[in-house]
């Protein structure tokens, strides 16, 4: 069946798919239709939707919902997400399960509301206090804006942490028809709840990598939940090694399980030494380049990249293997290009084609600026 939908729909339609019960946003453009359409859509599956006073507010729910035992999600822009920001520092702290959406539209603060950018890469992964690893997925349509909106809310629940989806107005707010019967759903695991008997102890676990069950708030046991650095109980302290084995796992709770958490779609044409690395609505341009490259006769690979965080290094690498020149379309100035740089051997070459005029990046400009055309 066919349908006329945009991104936010999709995005929406996913988070009800998988199971999310609760929403509170605040209206910024581009992403004022998610918050629309959630209040429309949720309860109708006896779900709660709110519009909140402002974003901080709006984290503060979402954080006091899901630790009551509700699936949640939040969606906003740049400037949203940077009032979010010490919430989300408390979400990482509180090993709270969240999806955010990022609607991202172009900066630098409020830039140009009605107008696409990729600026906040980045951001997304550096804007809290402590640097502690994020998982942040973007998707290049529409049909994966629904696909990668369950798959966040199933690593959400996986590694108990907020897990970002960074689109763009573009993808979110255009209007395009899809065999909705080609949505993709993946299956999101259900909560690990702490049994009602014996002890429980909010933090224990048993490996320094390992996701602590949860208890909701008002339910069987006693839980602490604090933004400080705290032992087992949920008790602030700060005895050293008690500080190390919390920051610790933090971290390696989400770094160690980056084959888990990487998706990427190769390309990889035999004998290339070329390759384009994308993501997002960039990509969409990065595969016409590459039809067009590949009607004239020229070998050409690519790379899509829909987990942007943590980096999916292997496979990054894989694809470098016989490539002289690596071509990164990203609507900023730079951003993953910095990624690039830091896993590709010497004398590989790193172009970046890049705009922040509110364009998108057309196949032509990643053509010419690569040095293809």
């Amino acid at each position: 069946m066919r349908e006329l939908i945009n991104g936010a729909q999709a995005i929406v339609r996913g988070a009800i798919h998988s199971g999310c019960d609760f929403f509170a946003g605040y209206p910024i453009t581009p992403a004022t239709d998610i918050l629309l359409y959630m209040i429309r859509e949720l309860p109708k599956v006896g779900g709660v939707a709110i519009q909140a006073e402002d974003e901080i507010a709006s984290m503060g729910f979402c954080i006091g919902a899901a630790m009551t035992g509700k699936r949640v999600m939040t969606a906003t822009s740049g400037p949203g997400i940077s009032l979010y920001s010490e919430n989300i520092g408390l979400a990482i702290m509180g090993e709270v399960p969240m999806v955010i959406v990022d609607v991202q539209r172009m900066g630098p603060a409020t830039g140009g509301a009605t107008t696409v950018g990729q600026g906040d890469i980045q951001f997304l992964r550096w804007g809290t206090s402590g640097g502690y690893p994020v998982i942040v997925l973007s998707p290049t349509n529409v049909q994966e804006c629904y696909s990668l909106t369950c798959k966040a809310f199933d690593l959400a629940e996986r590694f108990r942490v907020p897990v970002f989806i960074a689109t763009d107005k573009e993808t979110a707010l255009t209007i395009t028809t899809v065999n909705v019967e080609e949505f993709s759903p993946i299956q999101v695991r259900d909560r690990v709840i702490a049994p009602k008997e014996g002890e429980f102890v909010p933090y224990r676990v048993n490996a320094s990598d390992e996701v602590p069950v949860m208890s909701p708030y008002g339910g069987e046991h006693i839980l602490r939940f604090t933004t400080s650095t705290h032992d087992d109980h949920g008790q602030l302290t700060k005895n050293p090694e008690k500080v190390s084995k919390l920051n610790e796992r933090l971290a390696a709770k989400v770094s160690r399980h980056v084959d888990e958490i990487s998706m990427v779609k190769v390309d990889v044409q035999a004998e290339a030494d070329t390759l384009i690395i994308s993501y997002g609505v960039s990509a969409r341009s990065m595969n016409e380049a590459i039809a067009m490259e590949r009607e004239r006769g020229n070998r050409v690979s690519a790379l899509t990249i829909y987990s942007l965080w943590p980096v999916p290094e292997k496979e990054i690498k894989a694809a470098l293997v016989g490539i002289c020149k690596v071509i990164i379309p990203e609507l900023n100035l730079g951003q993953y290009k910095l990624e690039m740089e830091r896993l590709a051997p010497d004398g590989i070459e790193i172009i970046g084609v890049n705009r922040v005029d509110g364009e998108l990046i057309s196949p032509e400009e990643i053509l010419a600026q690569g040095g293809l055309l």
